[in-house]
This record gives structure tokens, sequence and C-alpha cells, in this order.
């Protein structure tokens, strides 16, 4: 680790505590899943009961070494309560920019996959020619690059977030918002997918299979109803921790 551990447990809420495993678990899955960019790449979670407090990674620390203690607590005008304060300036940047447009949001994921990035670079991003990309095609939105760490940025994000949950960062990457962290987690995972099967594709030298328009109208009315459910994610999401688990590391710690 880059830093020592940043909290005082004595004065800290059970609700901090859990959102700090959970969020360092989602760590842990990003790097089981192949979705790092070393030190580059950067999720958050907002903290129950502390609306404008959200949690995020500290700056130099791997996917695969960020525990819930080493987590930099902050919040959203970019005041540092930990005694860690290293964090990416654009990172902080992207997140604030989320939780003050989003107040229903506690997660926020940001990756550099190169499928994603790949996606990202073309005019004409994600077409309805998967299961995958069906599973968020009706609430992706995409997001002009602007100049990173700046107010205008900021604010241009959560312009774009209020817009739709699964958003494509021009010539920059992926982004998901969720009410719950396994809900960020679920709309990631299928955003990517959705993005390596399209660029599977356009590698190919024959037209895709079109999905006719009512099925893809039929499969979003879908999405959306199990997007709306409190539960979205959650099987998903013990999934994921049993792999993890699996690994003989503990981020609880």
């Amino acid at each position: 680790m880059n830093a020592p551990p940043s909290v005082d447990h004595a004065n800290m809420s059970d609700a901090e505590w859990q959102t700090r495993c959970d969020l360092a678990a989602l760590y842990r899955i990003s790097d089981l899943y192949g979705w790092t960019d070393t030190i580059n790449t950067h999720m958050s979670a907002r903290i129950p009961g502390e609306p404008k407090c959200f949690l995020i990674n500290n700056y130099g620390d791997l996917f695969h070494e960020i525990t819930a203690s080493s987590l930099v607590k902050m919040d959203i005008d970019g005041k540092v309560y930990s005694t860690n304060d290293s964090f990416n300036a654009a990172g902080f940047t992207i997140h604030s920019g989320v939780y003050k447009a989003r107040p229903d949001v506690y997660c926020v994921t940001h990756t550099h996959t190169r499928a994603g990035t790949g996606i990202s670079v073309l005019k004409q991003g994600l077409r309805p020619i998967s299961q995958d990309a069906l599973a968020v095609l009706d609430e992706v939105v995409y997001h002009e690059y602007g100049m990173p760490t700046t107010d205008e940025e900021c604010e241009s994000l959560g312009v774009s977030c209020q817009k739709g949950s699964s958003v494509v960062l021009r010539n920059h990457g992926l982004l998901t918002v969720g009410a719950t962290i396994p809900a960020a987690l679920r709309r990631l995972y299928m955003l990517e997918r959705a993005c390596e099967v399209e660029i599977i594709a356009r590698g190919l030298d024959e037209e895709p299979t079109p999905i006719d328009p009512e099925v893809v109208r039929q499969y979003g009315e879908r999405a959306r109803q199990q997007r709306a459910s409190p539960e979205f994610g959650v099987a998903d999401w013990k999934a994921a921790v049993r792999q993890i688990e699996g690994r003989g590391s503990d981020w609880r710690q």
C-alpha cells in the first residue's frame, strides 16, 4: 500500500464502515474482471446519512491493494476528512459532479478499458446488435470530452448524468451510476460487455444481424423494470464477492 490506513474507527458510523467494505470489494471485483488502468481510474460511493460525503481510492493504490481503511473520505466541495489526502484530481471532478447533480446516486464507476475506450472514440457508438447492448441501450448517453479538473467539466458531466445512468465518455471511457453499489456494478458489467461485442462485430467483414425494433423496445421496457427494483444487481454482486473471496485476500480491513 502507498498510504497508511486513513480512518478512525471510533468516530465512524456503521454505515460508513459497511460502505467502505463494499467499495473496497468493488475495486477487487473490477481488478478480477480486468477493468483496471494501473492507478488511473476510480470508483466511489456516497456515505449513507452524509449526502455531501463520498469515498474514493487513495491515488497510487492498485485496485487489488485497496482496503476499506485505505479509502479517502471527502466531500463534494473538495474537503478531505481522511489522514491520507491523495486523490485523483480528475476523479474528484467526475465523482463530485455526479453526486451534485444526482442526489439519488450512491455509487459511481469509471473505467478506461480497451473496449469501452474504443467505443468512446467512434462517432457511432453502440448499436442494438446484441442482448448485452439491449440491457443498457435505452439509458446510454454520450458525454463530449471536456477539460479534466475544471468546474465546467464538473457541471457538464452532471448534466449528462441527469439524462442517463450508463455514460460513454467521448474519447475517454465509460461511467455508470447506481442507487446502490450492486446496481452500478451491474450496469458497468453490461455496458462493458456491450462494448466488447460491438468492437468484435466492427472487426468482422460482415454486417451484424439486426434485432427487430419491436424486440428492442420490449427488451428495453423489461430492463427498465429490472433496474427499478431495489434488488437490481444484488444476485450478481453476491456471486462476484464469492469470486474475490476465493482469492484468499481480505479487503475488509
